[in-house]
């Protein structure tokens, strides 16, 4: 599978996300929480309230509330809405994030370090991401058929990351349990999986049902969340 290089040195803001949702099937935006201090949950609901109480790691309550935050001020910007309380968003069964009242609007969710990627499409999709980085070989070959291709380990490394995020995101697109994919290949006879290096430094999987779509994939400016 080939990787897609992409350098993104600018950031798009709130304003812009009508005229690329004209222009493209799917959005997705990459979010760094080193750009949000402390935060509160004020503009949560009931219902992702009583889910963040259950986060034990300070880091994971931040991680919740800026994610559910930008995608809601993401979603208003995108159907003109006039407050933040007209944006609902709600899980299903298997845990998938839908946007209420928006069934053709398709979200999707990934994290790794400090960012967190958004995907806001017009088409089923799942996505993954992964910070690239050593690994340790011994223990992993056996969940994603990964082997050493070469004596290089830092191509080994980038080659299972790849695979890693491949299967994530087809569990995503499929709203199917990482679990019961580890140690499958995903069935690509009828999807669609795209890899990208993003600045070198972070591995991206964009699984769809559709291999004609237009992808803007961009930093998002930090949101004054008020």
């Amino acid at each position: 599978m080939g990787v897609k290089t992409l350098d993104l040195s600018s950031n798009v803001s709130l304003e812009n996300i009508p005229d690329l949702w004209e222009q493209n099937d799917i959005l997705l935006f990459i979010i760094d929480m080193d750009d949000y201090g402390a935060l509160t949950a004020d503009h949560l609901d009931e219902t992702e309230k009583q889910y963040l109480e259950g986060l034990k790691s300070i880091n994971f309550k931040k991680r919740f509330i800026v994610s559910r935050m930008a995608l809601k001020y993401i979603c208003r910007f995108l159907l003109d809405k006039e407050f933040i309380s007209d944006i609902l968003l709600y899980k299903d069964n298997y845990g998938k994030l839908h946007l209420c009242g928006h069934d053709k609007i398709n979200i999707c969710l990934s994290y790794t370090g400090n960012v967190i990627l958004l995907a806001v499409s017009k088409i089923k999709v799942g996505i993954d991401v992964e910070e690239r980085r050593c690994l340790p070989f011994k223990g992993r070959s056996g969940y994603v058929q990964a082997k050493k291709t070469c004596d290089n380990k830092e191509a080994n490394d980038l080659d299972f990351l790849i695979t890693w995020t491949v299967k994530e995101a087809y569990c995503k697109f499929s709203n199917k349990s990482i679990l019961s994919y580890l140690r499958k290949a995903p069935d690509t006879g009828n999807i669609c999986c795209s890899s990208y290096l993003i600045d070198n430094r972070y591995i991206l999987a964009v699984v769809t049902d559709y291999d004609q779509y237009k992808i803007d994939i961009n930093f998002l400016d930090k949101i004054i969340f008020i």
